[in-house]
């Protein structure tokens, strides 16, 4: 039974203006005594504003308040921007973790790979399986997307059922199930639906999406006419894909070898929960020399531009035991994520640059998008038919899409939500109530902070302007003691008269000391500020811009 005072909200962190890092947080209480289920825990990648950075994670400060009243996390799927964030922000949660038992050994083979994982207890729950979490009840719903054991979720509350796409679409004809299931669906919808929360990603795209046979059926193609080697790669996480590969290469007489390490754990994963039965062992990279040419297939990572991963090793021919030659295909069974073009273009010239051909998804059908077309999504709309409609999973342009699509569906309420909005499902019509922290903190390497904390603004500063040190040693009567030391780093080598760029700011250390008198050199802290600024003005009129300076000044004894 509800209570009088109890709200039902929808507050996203992440996900919601941007593709990546969804993390969804519904709450059902009174507004100071919430219970809370958080719904995936992603990241996203840092792009070149971003350098040095490992991964981009939402900010949960608004969740480690409410740590108490948090009662579970639960994950649709093991796609890195639904759960690549788990290891990092769970320690300082430790709530319940529920998913499916390829997102849980997906997540145990992270940690066996990177040793400062701690370990995460999960509970599995997948399609078809329901949970008790304080006032919520959850249903996992089979649906079908680029990933083993995907689930769309059936939250039920006193105020109200909310349904939770996750990422899916419609194929009646994937080489990996499940497919999504439409008539438990439309049983949901006959039940009554409060809020359809729903994917984003293709809102702009009429039409339905090709089936994966389809594409299965091209890829053999693809392979059976090639003449040499044959090099796909897609996402690590595309069991369904790497098994039409294997199998169509399989067909075409050739062997098949995986080159990356996720994509190797993920592979390794499915083979122990069965998902491989019927794909031959795949034959190990030091064999890949002896193999002939037309009777090899490689499945790598690399589909986003990964600087390190296989692809762009191959495109630098940095692999020990693998490389390609002249008249070589290179298959890209993926689309760009926005953001990720450059870095892919760059590394198909280098492949173009060794005589390799490219194959995309926009020449041949060599990839299908894991995510609905509008065609699909009215479908899901006739069977949830929901009194609120919130587009998620997307940048704004894809939720303004499925937000026109929704009213122009006959569906009553389609209000606009971003990030950090608290939506009240109810009681009364769907309102924005306030606002929360929703911004972003950074991993890099071992250490976790926001932007200021983790200096990524001098860092972007270091690589427009370089950086100069300057040691400067006084003796007792305020002259200098030997020469200064100036050590420029990341600055041209000359200026336009060919003089050392060094010698130049030398000049200005030595220039900026000497024009103080020796009665105004005891004030260090005036001295230092001197040298600052002469070697910056220096180094702005001969090259037009200024370093950051570092300054030390000593007295000696």
């Amino acid at each position: 039974m509800a209570d009088n005072n109890a709200e039902l909200v929808f507050l996203p962190l992440g996900g919601l203006g941007e593709i990546g890092m969804n993390l969804a947080l519904y709450g059902y209480g009174p507004a100071k005594k919430r219970e809370w289920i958080m719904v995936d825990c992603g990241v996203t990648f840092p792009g070149p504003d971003l350098p040095g950075v490992d991964l981009v994670l939402p900010d949960i400060e608004f969740v480690r308040e409410q740590r108490d009243n948090l009662k579970a996390m639960i994950i649709t799927h093991a796609h890195e921007d639904h759960f690549g964030a788990i290891a990092t922000l769970w320690p300082g949660l430790n709530v319940p973790v529920y998913a499916s038992p390829f997102t849980a050994g997906l997540l145990e083979a992270k940690r066996e790979y990177d040793s400062w994982m701690r370990e995460i207890p999960v509970t599995i729950f997948k399609g078809g399986d329901t949970i008790n979490v304080g006032p919520f009840t959850i249903e996992g719903v089979p649906v079908n997307h680029s990933i083993p054991e995907p689930m769309a979720l059936a939250i039920r509350t006193p105020l109200g059922n909310i349904v939770h796409t996750g990422d899916w679409k419609i194929d009646h004809a994937p080489t990996l199930g499940p497919k999504t299931d439409e008539a438990r669906f439309r049983a949901i919808g006959d039940e009554g639906v409060l809020a359809l929360m729903c994917d984003s990603t293709n809102a702009m795209r009429d039409g339905v999406s090709p089936s994966e046979e389809e594409v299965s059926a091209s890829l053999r193609k693809v392979i059976e006419n090639a003449e040499g080697r044959v090099a796909l790669t897609t996402f690590s996480s595309n069991i369904g894909r790497i098994r039409s590969i294997a199998k169509a290469a399989d067909e075409a007489g050739r062997q098949v070898l995986l080159l990356g390490s996720s994509l190797k754990r993920a592979v390794a994963v499915a083979r122990d929960l069965g998902l491989m039965e019927g794909v031959k062992p795949f034959v190990d990279e030091d064999e890949f020399g002896y193999i002939p040419r037309d009777k090899v297939v490689a499945i790598l990572t690399g589909s986003q531009g990964e600087p390190r991963a296989a692809l762009a090793k191959l495109s630098r021919d940095e692999m020990r035991n693998v490389a390609l030659a002249a008249g070589d295909l290179v298959v890209f069974s993926s689309r760009a994520i926005p953001g990720n073009e450059k870095a892919i273009q760059e590394i198909k010239n280098g492949l173009v640059e060794q005589g390799v051909h490219i194959l995309t998804d926009g020449e041949a059908l060599v990839h299908v998008s894991g995510h609905p077309r509008r065609n699909e999504l009215k479908q899901m709309y006739e069977w949830i038919r929901p009194e609120i409609l919130v587009p998620v999973h997307g940048e704004a342009q894809h939720l303004t899409a499925q937000k026109e699509l929704a009213e122009q569906s006959g569906i009553p309420q389609v209000p606009r939500v971003r990030n950090g909005d608290m939506l009240r499902l109810a009681p009364g019509p769907a309102e924005v109530i306030g606002q929360v922290e929703a911004g972003r903190v950074f991993k890099d390497g071992k250490l976790i902070g926001n932007f200021d904390e983790m200096g990524i603004g001098d860092r972007r500063k270091l690589s427009f302007v370089g950086h100069v040190s300057v040691n400067v040693v006084l003796n007792s009567k305020f002259e200098f003691s030997g020469d200064p030391d100036v050590v420029p780093i990341g600055l041209p080598g000359f200026d336009d008269d060919d003089e050392k760029m060094e010698d130049v700011l030398f000049d200005a250390v030595l220039g900026a000391v000497e024009s103080i008198p020796r009665s105004r050199r005891k004030d260090l802290g005036m001295v230092k500020e001197a040298i600052r600024r002469s070697v910056r003005a220096a180094a702005n009129e001969c090259w037009g811009k200024k370093p950051v300076v570092t300054v030390f000044v000593n007295k000696s004894s």
